[in-house]
């Protein structure tokens, strides 16, 4: 298999817990800063070296990625060289400069699930390639996942599929997908939201995965919820093949509901905007 050059974002989900703003917007078009989520996703996949980016929307976010993505949106740029203030053009001209991105709709026939968006997106992929997987829900401070999903492939060229992970609180581990390793840096099993005092490890799956070809024959049946689950189809191929768990370089933050997305965009501003301080003197 050749090393990925594409990678799959899915944001294609109803994002009812942030009702009613996703009625209109996809959740990944919130905001960190003047840049969209699924901004941060795309530059971490380009940061690596990822040639060619599929979204996976859906029927109502299609139309508002393809605008953010592709629309040059002159008339403010020539509005902007009038007023003499062509220099906040820069971000506009950034995004333009991406990579190719493909803006696809999620398959209405498959069942709900995190693998749908994935098989939507089959037609778009090598046979002979791997590929990445990511949810535009889950963002990463510091050292990217994409880069370590392909150098982990690098060292390990027998692999079937590779995971990243992170070691979460003991008293949280009832939240999260756990992980069971065998061999010492392979997959096993997981286990979906165990007891605390039940949990096998702290080690936590979340939404980022390199994957071969080979996982689209595991996406074959509904789990929990009838829905069609990522992880079932990764779990499945650990018992075919080596799958690697490899623990994130950075710090994963989900923004899967508003009161983590606030925390993560409090921590992206903290990170990396100018008025930290100012943030700190307010929060005290």
């Amino acid at each position: 298999m050749k090393t990925p050059t594409k990678a799959i974002i899915a944001d294609a989900g109803f994002a009812s817990r942030y009702l009613p703003i996703t009625k209109t917007i996809p959740k990944s078009m919130l905001p960190f800063g003047n840049r969209p989520i699924m901004q941060l996703l795309v530059e971490e996949c380009i940061e690596a070296g990822i040639e060619e980016i599929i979204i996976v929307a859906t029927a109502e976010g299609r139309p508002i990625y393809e605008d953010y993505f592709n629309n040059s949106v002159n008339h403010i740029r020539k509005q902007l060289i009038a007023q003499g203030k062509e220099d906040r053009y820069e971000a506009v001209q950034h995004v333009l400069d991406f990579p190719k991105i493909t803006v696809i709709e999620q398959d209405p026939s498959l069942p709900y699930g995190t693998a749908a968006p994935i098989i939507s997106a089959r037609d778009y992929l090598s046979d002979d390639e791997a590929f990445i997987t990511m949810q535009a829900d889950d963002v990463v401070f510091g050292p990217g996942d994409v880069k370590t999903l392909i150098e982990s492939y690098e060292k390990h060229p027998d692999a079937k599929g590779i995971m990243i992970a992170q070691e979460v609180d003991p008293s949280v581990v009832n939240k999260y997908g756990i992980i069971v390793l065998k061999n010492g840096d392979q997959l096993d099993y997981i286990v979906e939201k165990p007891a605390v005092d039940a949990a096998p490890s702290n080690l936590a799956s979340y939404g980022r995965f390199l994957h071969t070809p080979e996982i689209f024959k595991h996406f074959d049946e509904t789990g929990l919820d009838d829905e069609l689950w990522q992880v079932d189809g990764v779990t499945k191929m650990a018992k075919d093949g080596a799958v690697y768990v490899e623990k994130t370089r950075g710090q994963w933050m989900t923004t899967g509901d508003p009161k983590n997305y606030f925390l993560a965009h409090l921590r992206f501003n903290l990170d990396s905007e100018d008025w930290r301080d100012e943030i700190r003197e307010l929060v005290g």
